[in-house]
């Protein structure tokens, strides 16, 4: 026997502890085979939702309009549109509508009767392209037994009716139906999505970037894209001071602190401390805060005095980390050394500007990317904070144990930004750590060294290096997941002329409706061309322009539509789901969410606009998907496993 049989023999010997007679293994074989035959799970693609957890949460729970729909399939014209809204809001928040119910209802017997019926006859609309082990798993533990009998069909009682009406009936007698709603509508909304996949940039802008993350924490299936805003979070749980500089800049610019205060319990007492004493008498009208009607006014002053601060020395931080590494080319990014402190202007591309705002105590015109000592022990304490904060650290863990720079799922490709790409449409060489990297290569190096920036504890000199890597996928020219020659930071402060802010994007973006370049970016992937698709966040679509996400006929979908409030009045929509089922793919534009207390109290839903991208010619089954291929070479596996038995290799148990 040669080491190769040797190696399947130890296998399957392995696979016998699982399966250890003919009988075990038959019946898993026959299983499995009944699985391919099942419509494949619904997917659902959401992207850009920039801490706007109030609107993802409702999107998740309504399942982008899934459970409204399956309830009109269901009961069509029997319901009224009241009673229909009225249960849909129940299934999305159970709990508070309950609440309201039971002060309203004066026969809640017969509200609990009727509604329970309802819930299991959704349930078991929404169960029945499942197989019943899958669905079992799902079931909660409290009632598992009870659900599946009322949804599995009895063939064998006369008295169906009666039987059904008997336990629904003991269930409100002992006084478990609130229980049983609650777990049957939490059930309905995780069947209705069987997998998630966010593609990018669950962090800033929004005020609840960390309730997000504690959703998809306990979410069942869910993979994660990063997108450029997730990635300069990451490097601040791995203590890197531009990137910690960073986030806290952006949440203080939009009024958003309380994400890190409150959300994360990191302590920025040191900061404002340092800000309103050397920014004490500092104009700061430069620095203004984009605060929704949350916002606090009475922290106004302050936080613009936070504001200043802590751009300044995210500005020398990044400049630090420029020189570092010359093979960023970001040289144009280091712009302290620029300013003419006495003409009060500074040289950007050659050409002089007035500055907006000469008035900056803490640079030193002779070293103007060094930290004052103030300032370096600000930025440490900081640094610790961030390092220290066990919430953001078991976030970020779970970020790169469910996610990467992208993924391949199913045939589609999904990735945050972009492929970088030259003048000429090729994809674009840049050299990552002494070497020169182009598609594909570019994409995996820099997600391994991602994760040497966080991982790498062991070799502090390779992690501080990676570390500047992942500061550099959040604002680099040649980064995938940013796709821009620049971020303008210093311009949109200190310089009046707008023409100075543009960041031009990526070659890439002009050339999405270029057939044979999506092909070649499918082809870089190991994907076939003819069913493939390209999923794609990061770029608002603005549909008040006339713009389209759908491009090249469905082979590349942009799915970013502005969950994030900032984006709304661009796009003229709050962000897109993209689901992909059995029968196809279809986009769904969401309308703006007033409020998770508008959805319950007045039964709001959002808005949603389904529009069909591509229809499957025959219905999608689970044999057609990666799962199906997995399940085949398994059943593949267990048959020589049953071929191991019968010529007495291995002995049944």
């Amino acid at each position: 026997m040669n080491e190769l049989q040797q190696m399947e023999l130890k296998y399957l010997k392995s696979l016998a502890n699982q399966y250890p007679n003919i009988a075990a293994a038959s019946t898993e074989i026959i299983n499995l085979q009944a699985i391919l035959n099942l419509p494949k799970g619904t997917e659902h693609f959401m992207t850009d939702i920039h801490g706007e957890y109030e609107q993802f949460n409702h999107v998740l729970k309504n399942g982008s309009g899934a459970v409204r729909r399956q309830i009109d399939e269901e009961f069509g014209n029997t319901l009224s549109s009241r009673d229909k809204k009225s249960l849909a809001t129940l299934i999305y928040y159970p709990q508070e509508k309950l609440d309201i119910v039971a002060m309203e209802e004066d026969n809640i017997e017969d509200w609990y009767k009727i509604t329970l019926h309802r819930l299991v006859q959704i349930t078991k609309r929404v169960a029945s392209k499942y197989t019943r082990s899958k669905v079992r798993k799902a079931l909660p533990k409290d009632f598992s037994y009870i659900i599946e009998e009322l949804i599995t069909e009895k063939f064998d009682i006369s008295d169906k009716e009666g039987y059904y009406n008997e336990i629904i009936h003991t269930i409100i007698r002992i006084g478990r139906a609130p229980d049983f709603i609650v777990a049957l509508s939490n059930l309905i909304q995780r069947l209705v999505i069987d997998h998630l996949h966010i593609v990018g940039d669950i962090y800033d802008r929004g005020p609840g970037p960390h309730v997000i993350m504690d959703t998809l924490m306990n979410y069942h299936s869910v993979d994660i894209q990063w997108g450029n805003h997730d990635m300069v979070w990451m490097g601040a749980a791995c203590g890197h001071l531009a990137c910690i500089a960073t986030v806290i800049r952006i949440a203080v610019r939009y009024g958003s602190l309380d994400t890190i205060e409150d959300g994360y319990g990191i302590n920025l007492i040191p900061l404002a401390t340092f800000a309103l004493d050397v920014y004490k008498d500092v104009n700061c009208d430069a620095f203004a805060i984009k605060y929704n009607t949350d916002y606090n006014t009475k922290d106004l002053s302050m936080d613009m005095k936070i504001h200043k601060a802590i751009a300044i020395m995210q500005l020398k931080l990044e400049g630090q980390a420029i020189k570092r590494h010359p093979e960023f080319e970001m040289d144009d990014r280091l712009l302290l050394d620029k300013i003419n402190f006495e003409k009060k202007t500074v040289t950007v591309y050659g050409k002089e500007y007035p500055m907006k705002d000469i008035e900056l105590p803490t640079i030193d015109p002779a070293d103007p990317y060094a930290l004052t000592t103030d300032e370096e022990q600000v930025m440490e304490r900081l640094r610790q904070a961030f390092l220290k904060c066990e919430k953001l650290q078991k976030h970020v863990r779970f970020l790169f144990s469910n996610g990467g720079l992208y993924k391949i799922h199913n045939s589609n490709l999904l990735y945050h930004g972009c492929m970088p790409l030259d003048e000429e449409g090729n994809f674009k060489s840049v050299e990552v750590d002494g070497r020169r990297y182009r598609g594909k290569e570019l994409y995996d190096v820099l997600d391994n060294l991602a994760r040497k920036g966080y991982y790498a504890k062991n070799e502090p000199l390779e992690m501080r290096k990676a570390q500047d890597y992942i500061w550099y996928i959040w604002a680099g020219p040649n980064s995938p997941v940013f796709g821009k020659d620049k971020m303008s930071t210093f311009e949109r402060y200190f310089i009046e002329d707008k023409k100075t802010h543009k960041e031009t994007k990526n070659v890439y973006y002009s050339l999405l409706d270029n057939e044979d370049i999506l092909n070649r970016i499918l082809k870089e992937f190991g994907l076939d061309t003819k069913k493939s698709h390209i999923v794609n966040g990061h770029v608002p679509v603005e549909l008040k322009k006339g713009e389209t996400p759908v491009k090249c006929d469905g082979k590349l979908l942009i799915i970013d539509g502005g969950f994030s409030k900032a984006y709304q009045s661009k796009t003229g929509i709050a962000g897109y789901t993209l689901v992909a089922n059995s029968h196809g793919m279809r986009l769904v534009a969401h309308e703006p969410f007033e409020s998770t207390e508008a959805a319950i109290l007045r039964e709001y839903d959002i808005f949603s606009d389904s529009t069909v991208v591509e229809t499957a010619p025959v219905r999608i089954r689970v044999s057609d998907t990666d799962a199906g291929t997995e399940l085949r070479e398994t059943i593949k596996q267990l048959e020589q496993l049953l071929q191991a038995y019968r010529d007495g290799i291995i002995i049944e148990k």
